[in-house]
């Protein structure tokens, strides 16, 4: 909702009158995008995106799921886009985690009925698994693009951590050094669209929103247990961000009956403005997952050209020899390790 005489104006001064929005418990406006499908919706999907970034850059995959007759809605969290708040900085990260269960009731209300589901990438994966995790009554399932679960041992070593949480007692607003946007995708032209987008916050990360970042990873960890809901998981064997250990950890530690994690070999961290061959596997592994779990078809076919014991996978991962793409599918207690290249 637009509110009438809003004076209020987003941080590229345009009034939040004359914009899609919503406001959140602590009075903060929130730019809100909106992608309806002509008839009433089988699914709603809510984006959640990533650090930094806003939630125009899931235009393509928004419209995408608009043609599957899907309504998707996003808004920029806290900090972000055209939202209000400083910059990459909240007061707490489960900020960001309120907000999308707000504006997920705020629409529910006109769709009763309607499944819910969560898209999430990088940090807007882990808002979306803990929002799930606090209310996984409201959704049907996840859809994680390379999910901030394990962040990459590189950037967050024991000191490195040690360092920014002496640091955020006494210096919280020192940057941390920006993202390296060559570590993004390695398609340039996606790379250089993310150094020249106005809306993307290009400044460095500041020590108490890093600390915001570390906290949530503890949470997550925390979380992994409760989650129940169906999941399906992409993720890049390169990602220099958010380490591939991660999308392991969170398939064995959640209690899904249904859940599936596909890698890409040798691709970086967003997946979805990759390589063409990357980006339209992603695009595809989405629509049919989604496209089985609202059409009331039971569990999605398992696709692959052969299928191991999940300790005959775990072994190939230790010794590097898995393909292109790895497609792992885990249903109760029957685990299967489905290989193939996509």
């Amino acid at each position: 909702m637009p509110e009438t005489n809003s004076p209020r104006r987003t941080p590229q001064n345009v009034p939040y009158q004359d914009l899609p929005h919503l406001v959140n418990e602590d009075g903060q406006y929130l730019f809100c995008r909106y992608w309806k499908p002509s008839g009433t919706p089988k699914a709603l999907i809510f984006v959640s995106h990533g650090a930094g970034e806003h939630c125009g850059r899931y235009d393509e995959l928004a419209q995408m799921l608009k043609g599957l007759n899907m309504l998707v809605f996003a808004h920029d969290h806290v900090g972000h886009g055209q939202s209000e708040g400083e910059r990459m900085v909240v007061s707490d990260f489960h900020v960001f985690v309120r907000d999308v269960l707000q504006h997920v009731d705020t629409i529910q209300k006109d769709y009763p009925g309607v499944p819910v589901f969560l898209l999430g990438h990088s940090m807007g994966g882990a808002i979306s698994i803990l929002a799930a995790a606090e209310r996984p009554s409201v959704f049907f399932g996840l859809v994680l693009i390379s999910p901030l679960v394990f962040v990459n041992p590189e950037s967050a070593s024991t000191f490195k951590v040690l360092a920014a949480k002496v640091l955020n007692l006494v210096l919280p607003n020192m940057s941390l050094g920006r993202i390296n946007s060559s570590v993004l995708s390695r398609n340039k032209s996606e790379v250089d669209l993310y150094d020249s987008d106005p809306l993307i916050c290009h400044a460095g990360v500041k020590v108490c929103f890093g600390i915001q970042l570390l906290n949530a990873i503890s949470r997550v960890e925390r979380a992994m247990p409760k989650l129940t809901l169906p999941f399906l998981l992409l993720q890049g064997s390169a990602d220099q961000l958010c380490d591939s250990k991660g999308a392991y950890m969170l398939m064995e530690s959640s209690r899904s009956q249904d859940k599936t994690l596909k890698i890409y070999e040798g691709a970086y961290h967003v997946l979805h403005k990759e390589l063409p061959e990357v980006t339209n596997s992603v695009f595809h592994e989405i629509n049919t997952w989604l496209s089985h779990r609202t059409a009331g078809r039971g569990e999605a076919a398992v696709q692959g050209i052969m299928a191991l014991p999940f300790l005959e996978f775990l072994l190939d991962l230790e010794e590097g020899t898995l393909p292109s793409s790895v497609s792992l599918t885990m249903h109760g207690s029957q685990k299967l390790a489905t290989y193939y290249r996509p």
